[in-house]
Parts: structure tokens; C-alpha cells; sequence
């Protein structure tokens, strides 16, 4: 299997998808039907959520390239946004010079929280449920045998005393709990609930919330990157200076909040559109990696660039992924289905390796574009693609209006709407 497969844009739709069977034998052509249908049918959205009149489809593409922990992987993506797929597969192309990515996972261990009130004195209410800490776990243990048989199930119970809250001090306990190859909402609300009524009796007080927490920070996923900087030059750009230019972009987005909030919006639009594409919880994901960037409290970075003793330029990704390969949409969905079975994913810790791995590329996809040719470049030439599709254009009109939109630098629905009137009244004008 390999993930470069040259000239795969230029394709037409139906050959790119015989590319990518023939790629990835692993893959199913009956689920590869699931991409060319949408993905899912409005029976199966029925029993999914409430109040369902359709289903709502978002392009998916294939980003190629990629090289994770030395493995060839084709990485499904999807997103309505131009420039993702293509920006993370340059990246991972320049990226293979240095071997590719480099990715880790933590074990998949979720956060449950159960909030105690009414308590006449929580310091020593605190220490009495942690004089209980083994029968507890063992109880919290006994909710999913089949997890317990997996190897999963609870691994630790902490005891937090909030004292600072506008409704006074109040306990906070942390079940940490292994949800195996899940994403693990469910059974950590249910090993929360099973707990509430014995820590109430040992505590002395009423349990209120017990919930999961999606600042999911004991299953952290990271990823680095070594790129040499003659692989970096382009046009009139020297490697070091677009080395330099990509650290220079970084350290900006380390400093300022403002400029962070967009830098970490570049990395989600890599991070989110593998998660939708597998069918995780990308709200989820997006909640953990924000809060994970204010965890000292100020918000910056989730990335760091730099260069190394050769020149070469270096990155890294660290944030919370927590991600699964079954229940919930990864096993209902068909498309879910097929996008876990192209990447020949066997746990859920491999599959946030590759998606951290994205998000890294998509990252230096964007401060590339920034510290050199500006972002609009690339960006607004695919953008004018969808302008002149929503002007009415179509087949061979798309490509020769956006061609003049992005000449002109006048990317609008209104210049696209005069150049179909002027196109469609000369079908042999060029422009």
C-alpha cells in the first residue's frame, strides 16, 4: 500500500475512486459505495436522532501522502472548507523527506466527574471517601464486565475540594476510567451514576452532577514532525527563509491570543475532519483541545516550531483526542465504517495518532502560506470554484470562470454572475 498516488486531482471522480481501492485493498468496494451515496440513508439518521427529515452530506476527499510511525496511511477527510485536503497533503509530501510523522497516544483513560454539595465540613468529607478509594473503584469496575474483560475499566478515583465557587466549597470526584477502543461517554456516565448513591452515603452530602469531562487531558495524542529546509524552497523562497517565516508565524500565534484562536482553528480544520469522517465527537475533540490550550492559564499555541542542530525545521502537536473505533456512529455509520477500514486502524489509540498527525500538517500547511505567498493564494483559487458553482455555472464554466476570478483578483457572486452571462452568450469566448 502506499499513499502517494501522483496526479490524483487531475483524476476524474469515478478513477480516483478506483485509485483508491486499488491502494487500499483492505477497504470494501460495498463500503466505498457508502462515499458515492452520501453515506448514510434517512432510515438509518432516524434511529440516530430525533426529529430527522434527511441527512445532511459534506464533501469527503482522500489526503495522500501521509507516512505515520513509518506506515503508509490514506486518510479520509471531511470538510466543506477549499485548501484543507490539498495543504495536508503537501505537507505530509515534504514531510516524508524527514520520514514522515512521528505520533504517540496516552492509554485511552476518560475523566468521570461526580459534584458533591451540602457538605458540613469537605476537607474530611474528602479524605473519607478516599479511606473508600478501593471499594469504589472495584464497584465502578462491576458496570461493564465485557470492558473489565477487554482490559479496560476504573483505574483511579481522585478528590478534588472546590473552594472558590459562588455556591461555596464543594467536592469534586474524579473517576478515571479505560474505555479501551470507545470514545467512552457512556460507560463513564454510567460507572459516574453507579457510584453516586455510595459516596453520598459516604460523604454526607447529595451528589448533583455526574458527567464526563471533555478535557480529556490523561489521553493526550502527539505528534512531531523534522522537515530538511532545502525540501521547504520554492519559487524565489530559500528553505531557510520559509523555515524561519513558519517559526516567526508560530511564535506569534504563542504570544497572542487573538492570533492563537486562528492558528488552533487551522490545526481543528485538519483534527475535525478526520473525526467527522470516522464519526466521533467532534464537538467533543474541539471543547478538549481549547481548553487544553488554557490550561495555564492563558490561551496560545497547541503547536510549537522550531529548528534543530541541522537546520532542519521541527514541529510538534500535543492535545486531547479522544477518539474510538466502535459503538455509537463509528459502527452505525456506513461511511464511519469504510473511513476505519481504508486506514487500517485497529485501535483507537492508532487512530488519534493519525489524526494528530493531520492536524500537525494542516498546521504547517497554513503558517507555510502565511509566512510566505498569504493564505488567500491557494486558498481563494479553490474558493472560486464554489463562487462560480453558486453562480449557476456549470461543467467546463466553473473552472474557466474561477480561472478569471482568481486572474482578476475579484473572487464575488456578482463577477461570477456576469462572466456566466458573458460565457453563455459566447460559448467560444475565452476571456
Amino acid at each position: 500500500m502506499t499513499s502517494r498516488i501522483p496526479h490524483f486531482y487531475d483524476l476524474p471522480l469515478q478513477e480516483r475512486r478506483q485509485k483508491i481501492l486499488e491502494a487500499a485493498p483492505a477497504l470494501k468496494p460495498e463500503l466505498l459505495a457508502a462515499w458515492s451515496e452520501g453515506g448514510l440513508a434517512a432510515e438509518t439518521a432516524d434511529s440516530m436522532i430525533e426529529n430527522v427529515i434527511g441527512v445532511h452530506s459534506l464533501p469527503l476527499g482522500i489526503a495522500l501522502n501521509f507516512i505515520v510511525n513509518g506506515r503508509e496511511v490514506l486518510i479520509p477527510m471531511a470538510i466543506e472548507e477549499p485548501s484543507v485536503v490539498a495543504g495536508a497533503s503537501f505537507m505530509a509530501k515534504l514531510a516524508r523527506a524527514g520520514g514522515g510523522f512521528f505520533a504517540t497516544a496516552d492509554p485511552p483513560q476518560m475523566i468521570g466527574q461526580i459534584q458533591i454539595l451540602g457538605l458540613a465540613d469537605p476537607p474530611s468529607a474528602r479524605l473519607r471517601i478516599y479511606e473508600h478509594k478501593a471499594e469504589l473503584l472495584a464497584e465502578a469496575d462491576e458496570v461493564d464486565p465485557l470492558l473489565k474483560r477487554l482490559g479496560g475499566g476504573a483505574r483511579d478515583l481522585q478528590v478534588r475540594l472546590i473552594e472558590d465557587s459562588p455556591i461555596g466549597p464543594f467536592l469534586v470526584v474524579h473517576l478515571i476510567y479505560d474505555v479501551r477502543d470507545a470514545m467512552g461517554a457512556n460507560a463513564v456516565n454510567t460507572a459516574c451514576e453507579r457510584l453516586a448513591p455510595r459516596l453520598e452515603q459516604i460523604s454526607g452530602g447529595k451528589v448533583h452532577l455526574r458527567i464526563l469531562s471533555n478535557l480529556a487531558d490523561r489521553r493526550l495524542a502527539r505528534a512531531r514532525v523534522r522537515i530538511p529546509a532545502e525540501a521547504l524552497a520554492f519559487d524565489e523562497y530559500t528553505g531557510e527563509e520559509v523555515r524561519d517565516g513558519i517559526i516567526a508565524a508560530w511564535a506569534f500565534a504563542a504570544a497572542d491570543p487573538y492570533r492563537a484562536a486562528t492558528h488552533n482553528k487551522g490545526i481543528m480544520n485538519g483534527i475535525d475532519a478526520v473525526v467527522i469522517a470516522t464519526g466521533n465527537d467532534w464537538r467533543a475533540v474541539e471543547a478538549g483541545a481549547h481548553a487544553y490550550a488554557a490550561r495555564s492559564g492563558r490561551y496560545t499555541s497547541l503547536s510549537a516550531w522550531g529548528k534543530d542542530e541541522q537546520g532542519h525545521l521541527v514541529g510538534s502537536l500535543e492535545l486531547p483526542l479522544a477518539v474510538g473505533i466502535v459503538g455509537g456512529a463509528t459502527k452505525v455509520h456506513p461511511a464511519a465504517r469504510a473511513a476505519i477500514q481504508l486506514m487500517g486502524v485497529k485501535t483507537a489509540a492508532e487512530l488519534a495518532e493519525i489524526i494528530v498527525s493531520v492536524g500537525l500538517a494542516q498546521n504547517l500547511a497554513a503558517l507555510r502560506a502565511l509566512a510566505t505567498e498569504g493564505i488567500q493564494r491557494g486558498h481563494m483559487s479553490l474558493h472560486a470554484r464554489q463562487v462560480a458553482i453558486a453562480a449557476g455555472a456549470s461543467g467546463e464554466l466553473i473552472e474557466k470562470i474561477a480561472a478569471r476570478m482568481v486572474a482578476e483578483r475579484t473572487i464575488r457572486i456578482d463577477r461570477a454572475e456576469e462572466l456566466l452571462r458573458e460565457f453563455t452568450s459566447n460559448p467560444s469566448h475565452e476571456g
